[in-house]
């Protein structure tokens, strides 16, 4: 940020993170606003729910493939693209994709021909490709199912899975986990101090490149618990074992929000929060993260203070940043008293993606 620039405001962070909204004027104005986006069905019955948002661009595509297999002979993928004069558009799958596996495996080869064509490099060309499946469910604000050996698949919540760094392609809803780790102590005057571990992603990562980010942070791969996808992100960036994690660690909730990317891409987005906390007056040595995977930078004790001030000059990542909010309200340092917009930054943390609106 540069020495001019006014520092941000709590909701002016929360706003650039859910910086989206459907069909209603968006907290932060983008230039894709005036797109026409139209829903993506699982399938064409009455009671099919909408599992993603698709732009204009991705919809002409959508009927290029419907020609292209058509005129190769292959199995169609999509159902009839549906546009009704006076009424919303909409894009199903076809009829004979009627299970997760057979869903999984249309997206997986449109996905990997996609990227091997050249075809949106900024979003899945070959270094931003993850080689990892993030699920997609017929209701994106219930269960975390998987199909097992002997499951139904009729009846799970579980729709199907596909590449990582396609989901934002398609408006899917993903999932994630963020952990912060910190240590609260009052002292005999009632004055309390907060400390915080807090990295640096390093200048290599693929995205945000050199922000700070919460103690521990990643998305939740297919068919794996919640819970575990956090065990497994805090060994493999912070070095925290599997023990430490299950004996400090509790579960305080959950953000979502609706981002637009600077691009037009739509990622819609569901946090997990944790916090694992250091204990008054404890040694903070046990519980210091140190990096492992090469996706961290380094780590630091920080001061509120210093968080404040990063906060504010836009050196976190976006939606850590607001993890980090999340965290001053249940601590009680952003109050309805010290806060003025206190209401619409908690509601704005905590939006349903206008899902009704799909």
């Amino acid at each position: 940020m540069s020495t001019d620039m006014k520092p941000l405001s709590y909701l002016d962070i929360v706003n650039a993170c859910g910086n989206m909204r459907v069909g209603l004027p968006s907290p932060v104005p983008s230039p894709f606003d005036s797109e026409e986006l139209v829903p993506l069905y699982l399938s064409d019955a009455p009671n099919s729910p909408a599992i993603g948002l698709l732009r204009p661009q991705i919809v002409s595509l959508l009927y290029e493939e419907t020609e292209r297999s058509q005129s190769l002979g292959l199995p169609p993928m999509w159902g009839d693209i549906i546009a009704i004069p006076g009424l919303r558009s909409k894009i199903t799958f076809h009829a004979t994709l009627d299970t997760p596996a057979k869903r999984t495996a249309a997206m997986k080869e449109l996905c990997e021909r996609w990227r091997d064509t050249g075809l949106f490099p900024d979003m899945i060309g070959p270094k931003k490709w993850r080689a990892e499946m993030y699920p997609v469910y017929r209701d994106p604000f219930g269960i975390h199912d998987y199909p097992h050996h002997g499951a139904d698949d009729a009846n799970l919540n579980f729709a199907f899975e596909m590449e990582r760094a396609a989901c934002a392609l398609f408006g899917v809803i993903t999932y994630g986990v963020h952990l912060s780790t910190y240590q609260e102590e009052i002292s005999a005057m009632g004055d309390k101090t907060l400390r915080l571990w807090i990295p640096t992603r390093a200048s290599t990562k693929s995205k945000w490149p050199g922000y700070l980010d919460n103690t521990v942070a990643g998305g939740i791969p297919s068919g794996m618990p919640i819970f575990e996808a956090l065990v497994k992100e805090c060994m493999e960036e912070a070095s925290l074992g599997e023990d430490l994690v299950k004996s400090h660690v509790r579960a305080v909730g959950c953000i979502s929000y609706f981002y637009r990317t600077p691009e037009g891409w739509l990622q819609p987005e569901v946090e997990y929060v944790y916090d694992m906390v250091i204990p008054p007056g404890a040694d903070p040595t046990p519980f210091e993260p140190k990096p492992l995977d090469g996706e961290v930078e380094r780590f630091d004790f920080m001061d509120k203070s210093q968080v404040e001030i990063a906060m504010r000059a836009g050196r976190f990542k976006a939606n850590c940043a607001v993890v980090l909010i999340d965290l001053f309200l249940r601590l009680g340092y952003i109050t309805p008293d010290n806060e003025p917009d206190f209401m619409k930054i908690v509601t704005a943390m905590h939006t349903t993606f206008d899902y009704e609106r799909w």
